[in-house]
């Protein structure tokens, strides 16, 4: 599966914006979905995530309850909203998928990466 995340800017801090992950293929309800993101120097690190059935999702800390995470599996995207962001949050931000799986945070676990959007956010 190819994956094309798209939807990343420049906001203020507070502000919202909503990432986008188009996947290509037929099968794209039997992957489970997860975002990552990463600045220099550092390792990516997990976001959200989305199970393969769609009734399980995962947040890091760092964002629970101001990040939202959802699947189009007629649409073959998922979608990351993002609220109430803050500087800490600006990063490269990447879409995975995983086979038939739940929502590993461990980007290794995943099988496919898409290319990643900036996302950056100003104090």
């Amino acid at each position: 599966v190819q994956l094309q995340a798209s939807g990343g800017g420049l906001v203020q801090a507070g502000g919202s914006l909503r990432l986008s992950c188009a996947a290509s293929g037929r099968s794209f309800r039997t992957y489970a979905m997860g975002w990552f993101r990463q600045t220099p120097g550092k390792e990516r690190e997990f976001v959200s995530g989305v199970s393969w059935s769609g009734d399980k999702t995962d947040f890091a800390d760092s964002v629970k309850g101001r990040f939202t995470m959802s699947r189009d599996n007629a649409e073959n995207t998922v979608y990351l909203q993002m609220n109430s962001l803050k500087p800490e949050d600006t990063a490269v931000y990447y879409c995975a998928a995983l086979k038939y799986g739940m929502v590993p945070r461990e980007p290794d676990n995943y099988d496919y990466w898409g290319h990643g959007t900036q996302v950056t956010v100003s104090s």
